[in-house]
């Protein structure tokens, strides 16, 4: 059986491929009483044929690694969606992908779950860096900023 190329949509998450280094905003949270700064690093490739980017990430908090995840993006041709599968020391069943939307310079991804709603937005720059926010909301309407981040090439 003949397998069909990755097509434009794939090649597209090849924007977020390569070694990266960010600079963290985390704002008040549940979690987080108060504002804080950390820095990252994430290294990501397309792999299994170019149909997935595969990302490691790595979060430091006074020089100490406080948090990491290992994220799978993909497109879901039957539904029209990126797709984003997020797995983290957090150690819960990510349940089913984060569904986004590529529009302009930005790729952002929507996904409930059992604590609320997650908004990630990608942000891309002219000057080849990006931007990332994650936000959080109870209701889907009203969002909350969780994390700003800046990451440039490492």
């Amino acid at each position: 059986m003949q397998m069909s190329p990755p097509d434009e949509h794939h090649k597209k998450l090849q924007a977020l491929a390569g070694q990266w280094k960010g600079d963290e905003i985390m704002h008040p949270s549940p979690w987080n009483p108060e504002s804080a700064r950390a820095t990252s690093k994430a290294n990501a490739k397309m792999g299994l044929g170019g149909f997935f980017l595969i990302m490691e990430y790595e979060q430091f908090r006074n020089g100490q690694s406080s948090y990491s995840g290992h994220g799978v993006f993909g497109w879901d041709q039957a539904q029209g969606k990126y797709t984003m599968h997020w797995f983290d020391v957090m150690g819960m069943d990510p349940g089913a992908p984060a569904l986004g939307t590529w529009e302009g310079n930005k790729l952002q991804f929507v996904k409930a779950h059992p604590m609320g709603h997650g908004r990630y937005t990608y942000e891309f720059k002219p000057d080849g860096s990006y931007t990332f926010r994650l936000e959080n909301s109870q209701d889907g309407n009203n969002w909350m900023a969780f994390i700003d981040a800046t990451f440039q090439r490492a």
